[in-house]
């Protein structure tokens, strides 16, 4: 009896052996099989360069990367430099050759130090500033990556002006960007995916309503645009503007917008009493009870300059100009008012700024700060700037839009800064921006906003510059 129970536990253990090996057997023939697997997915049988790809992200890491503009700015720099050492070489071999002749002349100090100069400085140091010129990629998360075609070109001035301007003290811009790139279409290289998602249509067909992305695409500075032939659409419920002798002073009809890519989905939600608006700038924009009162009402502010007496500087001269900031037109509509014309520049930043612009009758500009502005020389009478730049624009891409700016004023227009803030400590730096161009002054008000900053009004005239 005691050895049939023993027998029995013995084959019963067996049987609990036997079942375990053959499932851990079972497991290591699934898990080699997998190893396998992933061996062969990874590139473990490809050849090695392909293997080095493959673990190593090529196809990431080249991604955003001018890897041919990169490889031709070394090749500049290469040739420079072996120019220089053949000719440096050749000189020394004709040298060589004439020793005694050289003995005999004597080659003064004054000379050397020419050829020096000449020869050898001069060609070392083009091919130095060529090398510090060249943009090498930034490494992020195993991903190569650079200004879009930077090393493409070789001219400083362009290389500075795409360049990234990050915002001042890291703060976020107008535009809930971290930096502006001006624009000259290159942008568009590393924004491939927005850009074929925006050209993504059926041809004859309506659009999509994406407006968004393609003002997505303008201010990460691929800009203009390529052209589409889709139609755009409007409003379902589409009604006539009012007419001109109401509209400049009346809330547009909010069945005249499309509101599906906003937070407010009607002109009541846009009052500055809800902070749920959708956007922060630019608060009480569309209540022209208040707006009505902007330019025109004394102000307690010696930085809040009245339109009657900036025009009664320049009596019947100030016809036509650039209001370049965020808003809904006001200040177009007061001058409008004054028999002058005022274009508008504007972006639907959280709210339908452009159209609300368009709906009271005036001429809303779609452009961002990348833009160079698409007028003329010397044409613009007046342009005014409120809202819009303050003190977290990069002074060298202030410096790009001034100049601009210059660029289009005529001789004796006026450039009317109005109610520009920063902190205290960056007040020279920006000061000395407006008054490089040696504009004469009319008016120039600093009053303290807060305990670190204060605001800045200036109202500044163009001098002649004849040739």
């Amino acid at each position: 009896m005691g050895e049939s129970i023993f027998c029995f536990r013995k084959c019963r253990l067996g049987r609990i052996m036997g079942c375990i090996q053959l499932i851990l057997g079972s497991l290591v023939i699934i898990v080699s099989f997998s190893s396998l697997l992933r061996f062969y997915s990874a590139g473990f049988f490809m050849h090695d360069e392909d293997i080095c790809r493959h673990f190593y992200g090529a196809s990431d890491v080249y991604d955003h990367f001018d890897i041919i503009a990169l490889t031709s700015r070394v090749d500049e720099v290469l040739k420079k430099m072996e120019t220089l050492q053949d000719k440096i070489e050749k000189i020394v071999q004709e040298m060589e050759k004439n020793k005694d002749q050289l003995h005999r002349s004597g080659i003064s100090k004054l000379e050397y130090k020419r050829f020096l100069e000449e020869e050898v400085i001069k060609p070392l140091y083009s091919a130095h500033i060529a090398l510090r010129q060249i943009r090498l990629p930034k490494v992020e998360n195993m991903t190569i990556k650079e200004d879009p075609l930077i090393n493409t070109f070789v001219i400083e001035e362009i290389r500075k002006y795409i360049t990234l301007k990050e915002n001042r003290h890291k703060k976020v811009n107008i535009y809930g960007t971290e930096g502006i790139y001006n624009t000259i279409g290159h942008a568009c290289v590393s924004m491939k995916k927005e850009l074929e998602e925006y050209m993504d249509y059926d041809i004859g067909s309506y659009c999509k309503d994406d407006w968004n992305i393609a003002q997505k695409l303008m201010i990460n500075g691929c800009d203009p645009l390529p052209r589409r032939r889709c139609l755009t659409r409007a409003s379902k419920q589409y009604q006539k503007p009012y007419p001109i002798n109401e509209s400049l002073w009346r809330i547009p009809d909010g069945r005249n917008v499309r509101w599906n890519n906003y937070i407010c989905r009607n002109y009541e939600c846009l009052s500055s009493k809800n902070p749920k608006r959708g956007y922060t700038k630019c608060s009480g924009c569309f209540e022209m009870d208040k707006e009505e009162l902007k330019w025109v009402a004394n102000a307690s502010l010696p930085v809040d300059f009245m339109i009657k007496d900036v025009l009664g500087i320049k009596p019947g001269e100030i016809r036509i100009g650039l209001d370049f900031g965020i808003g809904t037109g006001t200040f177009a509509a007061r001058m409008r008012e004054q028999n002058v014309t005022i274009i508008s520049t504007a972006l639907n930043l959280g709210a339908p700024f452009s159209e609300t612009i368009a709906l009271r009758g005036l001429i809303p500009l779609y452009v961002t700060l990348n833009q160079r502005l698409p007028f003329f020389d010397n044409t613009m009478d007046l342009i005014h700037t409120s809202g819009l730049m303050d003190g977290w624009i990069d002074l060298q891409l202030l410096d790009f839009i001034l100049f601009d700016w210059d660029r289009v004023l005529r001789p004796g227009g006026l450039l009317w800064i109005d109610r520009f803030f920063c902190n205290r400590k960056d007040l020279d730096d920006y000061m000395y921006m407006f008054l490089q161009f040696r504009y004469k002054k009319h008016k120039w008000a600093i009053s303290p906003k807060s305990n670190d900053e204060v605001y800045l009004s200036a109202l500044l005239e163009k001098p002649p510059r004849a040739l």
